[in-house]
């Protein structure tokens, strides 16, 4: 039998205009010029090697990844990454869900962060309609018309607001016959979701508009524009959007099982590449050590050897507390259960760390690539 299931129409969501936010975009966007603290001596060594590896990575057409928790958004440093993919040197870029949130928020309201401990007692947090609605609707029509997680929000922000099908043309699909193919019936699936939420939220087809007046400090709107894949790696029911009765498992499962392809789909190209992870102390770790391991079984079967040659530089707060050049440290050691180094240190290639806040990293980053280009 069943486990009983809450009913999400029951809660009462506010208009984001009544939340106050502790982030600001325009006065805590991070200008690329902006000057970091200055590097100390062992700091500087792995900067030169991290930034030589870049540029010959992209000289020979290898990928360079960026893999980024949320602060990375909340830090207001959505302009350095913009920089640093119009000048092509960042590949492919990913975050988990609140990323994809913050980022929206900023381009959709200008602000961003909210009060957790105080909303959470007021029965507020995360029940804001705007947040709820846009994010899922984006992800649910995208995940019917074959788009990833974050490309499908990319997409809401760039062209500020989503095209909502017609219900004819859904039920044309839902009645008309298949092929007997395993892609057929899922993209009659996608179909029938989508069908059903039009009817549930009385949605009429057309374009809706949804106005952006801060979709240029999106990074995830410029990574579509730009074609770069902006891949969102979310947790189900880790984010605010699935309080919201607009959430369909399905849509964000199609969503993200793609973005988790096209990101294991850079992976198995990342021989003679770069890949950064930057305050991302679980995701990252977890969805790279599973690509790793199917691209290190495709080429395997094509060549009979590993990838190897790779830079891995995971940057974090945390003091690193061992030299992860000596490979895992012992269980007796602290340093043994950070699982961000640990995942990492079994991979092969060349691992480095770097305890730095982002914001110094990224902006060391593109002021050390930029004269690269000039």
């Amino acid at each position: 039998m069943p486990y009983p299931q809450f009913d999400r129409r029951q809660v009462h969501f506010k208009p984001l205009t009544d939340r106050p936010n502790k982030k600001d975009i325009e006065q805590d966007q991070i200008d690329p010029a902006q000057t970091p603290r200055p590097l100390v001596e062992s700091e500087r060594m792995v900067f030169a090697e991290i930034l030589r590896r870049i540029v010959t990575a992209r000289k020979n057409k290898r990928p360079v990844m960026l893999t980024f928790g949320a602060h990375t958004i909340k830090n207001g440093l959505a302009p350095v990454l913009i920089r640093l993919i119009e000048r092509g040197w960042i590949t492919h870029l990913a975050t988990n869900g609140a990323g994809i949130i913050h980022d929206w928020e900023f381009a959709f309201q200008g602000a961003s962060s909210e009060d957790v401990r105080g909303n959470v007692a007021r029965g507020e947090f995360g029940n804001w309609q705007e947040t709820g609605f846009n994010l899922n609707l984006a992800l649910n029509l995208g995940a019917f018309e074959g788009c990833g997680y974050g490309e499908s929000v990319g997409r809401m922000i760039a062209q500020e607001g989503l095209q909502i099908p017609d219900p004819a043309d859904l039920d044309r699909i839902l009645i008309s016959p298949l092929p007997d193919t395993p892609e057929a019936f899922e993209h009659r699936a996608a179909a029938a979701d989508c069908r059903a939420l039009l009817q549930r939220f009385n949605l009429k087809p057309g374009w809706l508009a949804i106005p952006h007046p801060w979709k240029s400090c999106s990074i995830q709107a410029r990574a579509f524009e730009l074609s770069v894949p902006f891949t969102g790696h979310p947790m189900f029911g880790h984010d605010i959007i699935y309080n919201h009765p607009m959430n369909h498992g399905a849509s964000i499962g199609r969503a993200a099982e793609r973005d988790f392809l096209s990101f294991a789909e850079s992976v198995t190209r990342i021989q003679g590449g770069v890949y950064l992870s930057v305050g991302s102390a679980v995701m990252s770790p977890m969805i790279f050590e599973k690509s790793f391991s199917m691209a290190q079984n495709v080429a395997l079967q094509a060549t009979g050897k590993t990838i190897q040659d790779l830079l891995i530089v995971t940057v974090d707060l945390a003091q690193a507390g061992w030299d992860w050049t000596q490979g895992e440290p012992p269980e007796n050691n602290p340093a043994y259960y950070q699982r961000f180094n640990k995942s990492f240190s079994r991979m092969g290639g060349t691992l480095r760390y770097l305890s730095m806040d982002n914001r110094d990293f990224l902006l060391q980053l593109v002021q050390g690539l930029n004269p690269q280009t000039d």
